[in-house]
């Protein structure tokens, strides 16, 4: 596949990834007092099947299509971070832990967790 053309299904997959995001979003209940659970979800499933794709070790150019243009569109960091401020602006010191930290050490275990499962599929 040309550059120019794996530009192109990268980018594809990106928006298809940032409209699952959205729907996963919109389908996780936020929870009382409001948390992001929905991007938090999101967050740690795309860090897993991160990891997965890494473990079965598929070559270029699916690996770069579905890791960098579905996976980049459907987890955000950014919006992770965003939602932290949010919560540190409104006083919720231990949600904003929660989500900040929760995301990091969280998503780190879950692709770690995929990278093992693809390996074991893959062995």
């Amino acid at each position: 596949m040309t550059g120019a053309w794996l530009a192109l299904a990268v980018a594809l997959a990106g928006g298809a990834g940032a409209a699952l995001r959205h729907l996963v979003d919109q389908a996780v209940p936020k929870g009382k007092p409001i948390f992001p659970w929905g991007l938090f979800v999101v967050n740690l499933t795309g860090s897993f099947v991160l990891g997965l794709l890494i473990g079965l070790a598929l070559g270029d150019p699916v690996h770069t299509i579905l890791a960098t243009g579905l996976l980049g569109g459907y987890t955000t960091f950014s919006s992770a971070s965003l939602d932290t401020v949010k919560l540190l602006g409104e006083r919720r010191f231990g949600a904003a832990l929660a989500n900040g930290a929760g995301v990091l050490v969280a998503g780190v275990a879950c692709a770690v967790g995929g990278i093992a499962l693809g390996a074991a599929l893959v062995a």
